[in-house]
């Protein structure tokens, strides 16, 4: 039985493929067309259309200027820009890279055009074309080894990958085996090469899709989750994440310290130089503080200037180190100065959690250490212990013990 099929229209079927993607995927994210990395996508696709299509006509039907020269040189444009947008998706590309694939795009056209003047034959074109798109198509690795990666963002970057060694392989086959790697000569490497790549459109756009999905549903969850003004956890998602922490470490009978603060005379500052320098200082303390913590720290903001932290598995002495280190990165500049000078007063409680353990009692009792701060002249820090005030007991158990 006889598999062929006619080069022009298998190539209209691709050039068909890559419609319908672009299609459903511009349908389906018609509303998010202002995202950098969706504009890429669907700009990158549109010139694979028209290049699909100027290939599928070559012969008499249009020039060999357009089916050649202008189809393969905006196809390597399309590619890069699908690069960049996939890159983008995964992590924000700093404009040092844009400018790499926007030179190595630039680099290949021009090599491209050098070709087709001083030595114009088919298996040279194929091969360097092929060696080109896989340069283009080789930092896709990035998906697969960043450890921050998700399943999905990884089996999508391999298969960019496996597309590379694909394109190099043909590259390689066009300067071994002249007339195999072209396209429009039937054969078996004419079948399995544009199924194939029809197969990667398809997988591709759909990959493309739903790493979008994913990304809206991460930041959906990041939005629920932490504070828009701070970048801190919201009451509600550390509260979360404190309880589960107290209860780990009840298990484990090691200490818990909880801290309270907020900024000096906030009111004044607000007052004074208006909300927005207001808002400035809150972003600054809270920038300052979270390069003192580590990765099991939780930092929240309560609301308005007060904030908590709660550190797992650090005892008196260590929160204290903490506590004050935190304070004396507020005099320091970090390369630039706060919007205004401000301190801030914190209150200090260390427990060693047991099972009765209420996180809101932790709240009340770090607070008391907070007034005593400010009761104190403000700028400073107070410790709570449990043999300052009532124990408070469920049964015979108390709800902490102090270290």
């Amino acid at each position: 039985m006889n598999l062929y099929l006619d080069s022009h229209t298998i190539i209209i079927a691709l050039g068909i493929g890559y419609l319908v993607a672009f299609v459903l995927a511009s349908s389906y994210w018609l509303d998010r067309s202002n995202l950098a990395s969706i504009n890429s996508y669907f700009v990158a696709k549109c010139l694979q259309i028209i290049s699909w299509f100027c290939m599928a006509l070559r012969g008499d039907t249009i020039p060999d200027f357009l089916s050649i020269s202008f189809a393969n040189s905006i196809l390597l444009i399309g590619t890069s820009l699908e690069m960049v947008a996939l890159l983008n998706l995964h992590k924000p590309i700093r404009l040092k890279i844009k400018k790499m694939y926007a030179r190595l795009t630039a680099c290949g056209i021009v090599g491209f055009q050098l070709l087709l003047l001083l030595h114009n034959n088919e298996d040279m074109r194929i091969a360097y074309i092929t060696f080109v798109t896989a340069a283009i198509l080789m930092p896709a690795y990035r998906l697969v080894l960043d450890r921050a990666a998700t399943v999905l963002m990884r089996v999508t970057g391999s298969l960019y990958l496996l597309a590379m060694l694909a394109f190099m392989l043909r590259g390689i086959i066009a300067l071994r085996f002249a007339e195999t790697a072209s396209f429009f000569i039937p054969g078996i490497f004419q079948l399995i090469s544009l199924l194939g790549i029809f197969l990667l459109t398809v997988l591709g756009s759909t990959a493309f899709v739903l790493l979008l999905k994913e990304k809206t549903n991460q930041e959906l969850v990041h939005l629920a989750s932490y504070d828009d003004l701070t970048g801190t956890l919201n009451r509600r998602t550390f509260s979360i994440h404190a309880k589960l922490a107290l209860a780990h470490y009840a298990k484990k009978g090691k200490p818990v310290s909880y801290l309270l603060f907020d900024i000096d005379w906030f009111k004044t500052i607000n007052d004074t130089h208006g909300h927005h320098v207001g808002d400035l200082v809150l972003q600054d303390l809270a920038s300052r503080i979270k390069r003192n913590l580590g990765n099991e720290d939780l930092f929240t903001r309560y609301g308005g200037d007060e904030f908590g932290l709660m550190l797992p598995g650090k005892n008196e002495a260590e929160s204290t180190e903490l506590a004050e280190r935190i304070k004396q990165s507020l005099r320091g500049s970090f390369g630039e100065a706060p919007p205004v000078p401000y301190t801030i007063s914190m209150g200090v409680l260390t427990v060693v959690p047991n099972k009765f353990t209420q996180l809101e009692t932790l709240y009340t009792t770090c607070d008391q250490a907070l007034y005593a701060a400010k009761s104190n002249g403000r700028d400073g820090l107070s410790r709570n212990r449990s043999e300052q005030f009532p124990h408070q007991t469920r049964g015979n158990h108390e709800l902490f013990t102090s270290k």
